[in-house]
Parts: C-alpha cells; structure tokens; sequence
C-alpha cells in the first residue's frame, strides 16, 4: 500500500510539475519555439557570395547572426532563407520565383536591378509602413543611401550596406616624380595638372608608358561639377547646360594627355597609371591581409575623394544593396520589422566592418569609436583612417534619378557624349545637336 501511495503521490507531483511548465511556456510564449508552434514563416532572398566581387568565406555570417538574434526576440517568428544562388544568377532566380508566386517575402535587390524590380511593380511601397511606424526614422540612414531605394518618389527599399566611389592613387608614381600627394578637397586642375606631370616614356623607347589615370568617365566629371542630367521622371536631358560643357571639355582635355593609347585597368594594376576610380569596397578588400598581397601590392597605394570641378564639389556616386518586400508577401508587417532590424539595428550594421567589404549604412555606426578602432586593426587604413572622410564621401554622395529606362537613356548621352568628344566641330554647337538627339530619343520612350 505505502509503495503504491509514493507512487501515485510521484505522479500527482510530476502532472503538476508538467502543468506548470506548460502554464509557464504559455504564458512566456516559449512554445512558439517548438516545432509546429511557429506562427509565421519569413522567407530571405539573399545570394551566396559577396555584393562587392571579393570572395571571403563570410556570405552568410551576418544574415545568420541576425536571425538567431531575431527569432529569440520574435516568438512565433522563424526566418528561413535560400543558400547557393551565386550573384550573377541571384536576378534571374528572383524573376522566376516571382512568375511561380514563390517569390521570398523580403529580398536583397542589387544596385543594378533596382530599377528593373521597382519598373515590373513587384516591390511593395513602403510608405505606409514608415509613416505609420512610430520607431523608424530615417534620418539614421545616410541621406544618399537612403533616398537610393525610392523609384519615382516611392520608398521601395530600404539600404543594407554600401560604397561611395573613390579616387585611388598611386603614391609610389607621385613619389618618383616628386609630387605630393593631393588633400580631399583636391580639384580638376590638380588632378589634370598632375595627369600631365605623370604622363610619360619613362624608359626612353619612345613609348609613353606611365599614364595619369584610367577609368575617369564623363559621368565621374558631371556629378563632380553639379551637373543635373535629366529632369525627375526622364523626359528631358540637360547636355547644352553649362556645367555639362564644362565637364565634356575636361574630359577631352584628359584623353588628350595619352596621346591616343588606350589605358586599361591592367596597367593601374601594374603599377603604370597614377590615378583610377573604384569602389571604396575594393580599397577595404585590398588593403587587408592577405588579399594585400595578392592585388596593387608592388608599389604604395592610398585613395582620396574625387577632385572637385569649378561649379561642384568632391563627390561621387554610391553603389548600395537595398532590401525590399514582396508586393506578394503575406507577412507584411512582420516582413517590415525584419527590414528594419536588418537595415537599422547597430550590432548588425557594425558586423558590415568585420564580415565584408561594403560600408555600414547608419552614421552613427560607421562613426562609432569602437567601429573606428575595428577598422583601422583590420585594415591598412591609409588616408581614411579616422573614417570622417569616408563618412562625409557616403553623406554626400550623388543620389542618381530614378525613373523608366535610366540606363537606356545614360546609355544614349554616353553614345552623345563621345560623338562631342569626338566631333571637329565647335563644341557649343555640337552638344545642341547631341542634346536634341538624346531628348527626342527620351520623348519617343514616353
């Protein structure tokens, strides 16, 4: 009897237990944990390998460490995403999720079919979730990366990570030539002034074989003089303004200086060419050990702003990976809060420093002591070592338009562009003809 007792006392005692444990789960939402309890699915479209073109073995270090952390504090929440999709097929791979109705609920849109996703309407408009949401603000974002996920006046996307364009230079060519390395507010006749130093046949064959720089654009002169391009919705271009003028003759006067060679990266690679435009992503992959050793490392390397024109300032554009909603989605509301998290919480922004190549896209994270010491530790940091330079570079940025056809219509003023340069006739004269060609070209587009 007495053994029988204990055990039905044993029981009693282990149902209670096991009641309160349940009350407790209940009342903790820790069930929400268990498998089959999950109340929502959110769904990532992300690629496997990096934004930036470096390979680094961290492609998915971030997006994992924010999910952990997400899930813990979203009972009911379980954020899913799909690995091995390589960026160049990352696109096409949306597309046809898209046309199977299997689209992710929220995604990672490259800079470059941004306006693709935003044009096909399968981006959700974000303006009601950030009018409506009392805890966003996005003032925390810089200004430029920003205003990169609105298409037409729409906020589509929200930015995740980017990079401004900077000027690099080779130091070990102004070194030899016993020039001094120009500071960030640096202009157009600095740089051609020194172009035009650097530029020769250092062997005496005859052959020019040192080059002031390579990559330089038209569009690199225009945003660097304050040119406007186009009006907002793309139904007019602005070639016979002033400032344009300005930025083609600058151009010509450039090209000049080579004599007609053509120079490729390869030779900035080399180590034959003073100056090159590229992404600050690049200056962060190659300054760091051992990409160090593998790429610019046999002579000394540094980059600057871009140098300022007469009517402009020392800016560039900023290449930024947005993340966007499915029109589609089911999950909306959660689908927003994971956006913001991952776009605007400051531990996952600043693990940007630590697992990539890009630049955090909240101010306050990129210029936050701890991040600064981060980044000069990992990184031969050079002149953006105290990161107020790369800071303002991002702040400032030029914010593109976004509107039907962008590229067609850049690819139209580039055709234009190069017809002027190339042209004998009286500049003045030749752009108005240009100018024309590229604004019925735009209203036929309409």
């Amino acid at each position: 009897m007495g053994q029988g007792t204990n055990k039905r006392y044993a029981l009693r005692a282990g149902s209670c237990l096991l009641l309160l444990l349940v009350i407790w789960m209940i009342a903790s939402d820790t069930y929400l944990r268990l498998p089959g309890f999950y109340e929502n699915v959110i769904r990532v479209g992300v690629f496997s390998d990096s934004y930036w073109g470096v390979q680094n073995g961290y492609s998915y270090q971030i997006l994992e460490n924010a999910i952990a952390r997400y899930e813990e504090e979203h009972p009911g929440v379980r954020v899913e995403y799909v690995s091995g999709i390589i960026r160049e097929d990352y696109s096409e791979w949306l597309s046809e999720q898209m046309m199977k109705g299997t689209v992710p609920d929220i995604f990672f849109v490259p800079g470059e079919h941004f306006n693709d996703f935003a044009k096909a309407g399968v981006l959700r408009d974000l303006t009601s979730f950030i009018e409506g949401d009392e805890e966003f603000f996005p003032e925390r974002y810089y200004t430029s990366a920003y205003e990169y996920g609105n298409y037409e006046g729409v906020q589509y996307a929200l930015p995740y990570e980017c990079a401004p364009k900077l000027m690099f230079v080779n130091k070990s060519i102004l070194e030899g030539e016993g020039l001094a390395l120009p500071d960030n507010q640096w202009t157009w006749e600095d740089f051609y002034r020194i172009c035009r130093e650097v530029t020769r046949d250092t062997d005496g064959n005859g052959v020019i074989d040192q080059f002031g720089t390579v990559g330089y654009t038209w569009e690199d002169a225009f945003d660097s003089n304050g040119v406007t391009l186009f009006d907002e919705k793309g139904t007019e271009c602005y070639l016979t303004d002033e400032k344009a003028k300005k930025a083609i003759s600058f151009i010509g006067r450039m090209e000049e200086l080579n004599r007609g060679y053509s120079v490729s990266s390869k030779e900035f690679a080399l180590g034959n060419v003073a100056f090159q435009p590229m992404l600050f992503s690049e200056y962060r992959a190659y300054k760091s050990y051992p990409l160090s050793i593998k790429k610019y490392s046999g002579f000394e390397w540094d980059c600057l702003t871009m140098p300022a024109g007469p009517e402009g300032r020392n800016i560039s554009r900023l290449d930024t990976l947005t993340l966007s909603m499915s029109i589609s989605t089911i999950h909306s509301q959660d689908a927003w809060e994971l956006m913001k998290f991952l776009t605007g919480d400051d531990r996952i922004q600043s693990e940007i420093f630590t697992y990539s190549e890009g630049v955090p896209v909240l101010r306050e994270v990129v210029e936050a002591e701890d991040n600064q010491k981060l980044f000069v530790k990992n990184t031969d940091s050079g002149n953006v070592g105290n990161l107020s330079m790369l800071s303002d570079a991002v702040e400032d940025a030029v914010v593109i338009p976004r509107f039907h056809d962008y590229d067609s219509a850049v690819a139209e003023v580039d055709r234009a562009v190069r017809t002027i340069l190339e042209s004998s006739s009286n500049i003045n004269m030749e752009t108005i003809i240009q100018n024309r060609h590229v604004n019925r070209y735009l209203k036929a587009k309409q």
